[in-house]
């Protein structure tokens, strides 16, 4: 479903929300659903803008918003990196973000491992030395895959504070989806993520066309998409993000102004 885009998104805006359960271990409330439309349902998640716990850095209650808008951004680079969300203004809780679920295929590659810390096996791009008990260290490191990379470039776009392990579905499909979109859009940088193997390269071609097409869509129907979740200045300061990207022609690198590795990383 979260590849059939106009019919997830119909569901999730149209459909009847069934709640089934909660999931956990999700610091603000996320419940497990599933929607119904016409004889066609499938599964989501819904999370209801009064479940959201307060953030000293984010404005109460634009978590859900922000997850919509990294949505319709991700969307726009046409890569289909984050399943179909939206806004839903009613709900059993009340209005909040509603996003169709992804099922992990068991039988994918992993997207991280541990290895010898002196250095990435091939394939492997090293993000950080990590201390894995009784004195031993290892090197956390993440496969060198066009689809990773084409998300941590989304990633800077949208200054993502928050891309864990988990936030990384390898899909059936053959699809990797990035999930839990909550702290994005700060104005300050706030990039902190584990797909640091690309820093200072070179984008590849395509991420610079993309990132063109961007610029013009943000100064449009995009910027108009994203209005009714940002404010002005997060959006001069996306806006800025594109052009900086555009500019030096390269990854970005972390700062030493924020951690650049979120925690826990997986």
């Amino acid at each position: 479903m979260a590849a059939d885009v106009p019919t997830a998104l119909t569901l999730l805006r149209e459909g009847e929300l069934t709640v089934h359960g909660q999931l956990t271990d999700a610091s603000n409330a996320a419940l497990y659903c599933s929607v119904a439309l016409d004889g066609v349902s499938a599964l989501c998640v819904y999370k209801p803008v009064a479940g959201e716990r307060p953030l000293w850095d984010f404005p109460d209650g634009t978590l859900a918003g922000r997850e919509v808008a990294s949505y319709e951004l991700a969307a726009a680079t046409g890569w289909a990196l984050i399943p179909p969300t939206v806004l839903r203004e009613e709900g059993p809780y009340g209005s909040g973000m509603v996003q169709i679920w992804v099922e992990p295929d068991p039988h994918a590659p992993p997207l991280l491992d541990l290895q010898d810390p002196a250095g990435p096996q091939q394939g492997w791009l090293p993000i950080v030395r990590a201390e894995i008990g009784e004195g031993r260290t290892a090197l956390l490191v993440h496969a060198d895959d066009q689809r990773l990379r084409r998300l941590a470039i989304v990633d800077a776009v949208l200054n993502n504070a928050d891309r864990k392990g988990g936030h990384l579905l390898s899909a059936a499909d053959g699809r990797i989806y990035g999930i839990d979109h909550g702290v994005t859009f700060a104005v300050p940088g706030k990039l902190r993520t584990l797909l640091w193997g690309w820093a200072r390269e070179p984008l590849a071609q395509e991420a610079t066309e993309m990132l063109r097409r961007l610029a013009g869509e943000l100064d449009g129907a995009l910027g108009e998409r994203l209005r009714p979740h940002l404010t002005a200045t997060e959006l001069t300061a996306t806006r800025a993000r594109v052009a900086e990207l555009l500019r030096t022609g390269r990854h970005p690198e972390p700062s030493n102004e924020w951690p650049s590795i979120p925690w826990p990383p997986v």
